[in-house]
């Protein structure tokens, strides 16, 4: 192991994904060098006033981190883009090259690092210039890959707005990601099975869970429930994510179609990419997109939470509502942390009925949604000092 008095680690970070929970983690253990990363974006910076969505470009775990940002090259691309129409893959595509171009420039300049590790689809230039010079790759793998994308295409209607494939020479360069990089880390064990179904080698990929710090504020929260559900106190079913069809909304729709007439209510927090059916929009609660800060109210309010996923990496809003003490109904195909019938229900299939047929046996018991709740906390393997502790030992 690296000593703490020689941060050798240098992590490349497009966007603010799992909270900088990665060099977050890696700073705590004293490993990291340098983040470089798109936008870095203080909270007494005039930026967050000139472009939306950048004050979570930031996080205090870091303020003491060395962090080499591209403010303006960031946003002069992004404005390029806008101006050009570039959309959908064309910008994804676009974006992830342009930051591997600009990292490589970055590494020009001398650095003392053994290891550096970058995520998934804006990583195969930096890797280029790892293997060069000695360095150890670490590829973040951020889904289930085209696995996944085949997954999707099974599940989405045949031409829908919401949804199309990657190009072709998108996953081509994601392979040569994958046999340039000295590891790759996946967050789940279900994201390790569809990796291998995509071929690559098994002793390649290391399983880390991800890490979430629980909110000061739900350290106290208590939990109370009714002794039965009523139309005046009904049950509240949360999800809070992309409402599309890996999501499972499909078959959360025909779950409510299904349990009309009971007193539950279904709240959906998220971007809506799919249509709501017209029988059901007056037994839903849609919020809108809620901003990282403002999420804490909906997982207080709630009475259980759902992930019915198709597939996900992991799903981080597991440990959200978790921390909160929410009981979780989630499907077996992303992150390992519900235990089936302790802190919440496993889905065997993604369906209207297996939804339906979950919610009825909490609406009829109180009391098993109460000792659930009890049982609901962020596990220990799941610290920021466990993650630490694995990269670590990578």
């Amino acid at each position: 192991m690296v000593a703490a008095s020689h941060p050798s680690w240098l992590c490349c970070q497009l966007g603010a994904r799992e909270h900088y929970v990665v060099p977050r983690a890696l700073q705590q253990k004293g490993l990291l060098r340098e983040l470089i990363t798109d936008f870095w974006v203080r909270p007494e910076s005039a930026l967050r006033s000139l472009r939306s969505g950048l004050a979570g470009r930031f996080h205090p775990g870091l303020s003491s981190a060395r962090i080499t940002a591209m403010n303006f090259g960031a946003l002069t691309f992004e404005l390029g883009a806008r101006v050009k129409g570039a959309t959908g893959w064309n910008l994804i595509s676009r974006r992830n090259e342009w930051f591997q171009r600009s990292v490589v420039q970055e590494l020009r300049r001398e650095r003392p690092i053994t290891t550096v590790f970058a995520y998934s689809y804006a990583a195969e230039e930096i890797f280029k210039v790892a293997r060069e010079r000695g360095w150890r790759a670490v590829l973040g793998q951020i889904d289930g890959g085209p696995i996944e994308e085949k997954i999707v295409a099974e599940v989405t209607p045949p031409g829908h707005r919401s949804w199309q494939p990657a190009p072709p020479e998108y996953w081509q360069r994601w392979r040569r990601e994958c046999k340039l990089a000295h590891r790759i880390v996946v967050n789940s064990s279900w994201s390790l099975r569809t990796l291998i179904d995509a071929g690559i080698r098994r002793k390649q990929i290391q399983v880390i869970p991800l890490a979430f710090d629980r909110p000061a504020e739900a350290t106290s929260f208590k939990r109370v429930y009714p002794a039965a559900f009523t139309s005046e106190r009904k049950l509240r079913v949360l999800f809070l994510g992309q409402i599309n069809f890996r999501k499972g909304a499909v078959q959360l729709f025909n779950a409510v179609k299904r349990m009309s007439g009971e007193p539950v209510e279904f709240w959906f927090v998220g971007p809506l990419q799919v249509d709501i059916p017209h029988e059901i929009k007056d037994k839903i609660k849609w919020f809108g997109v809620a901003p990282r800060g403002e999420t804490a109210r909906y997982y207080r309010d709630a009475d259980v939470f759902i992930l019915p996923t198709f597939s996900d990496g992991f799903g981080l809003t597991q440990l959200e509502a978790q921390s909160w003490k929410l009981p979780v109904i989630a499907s077996q195909y992303c992150g390992d942390v519900v235990i089936d019938g302790t802190n919440g229900r496993i889905l065997e299939t993604v369906s209207g009925t297996a939804i339906a047929d979950a919610l009825f046996e909490l609406l009829r018991s109180p009391e098993t949604l109460r000792t659930m709740s009890e049982n609901s906390r962020v596990d220990e393997r799941f610290s920021l000092t466990s993650l630490a502790a694995s990269l670590a030992d990578l």
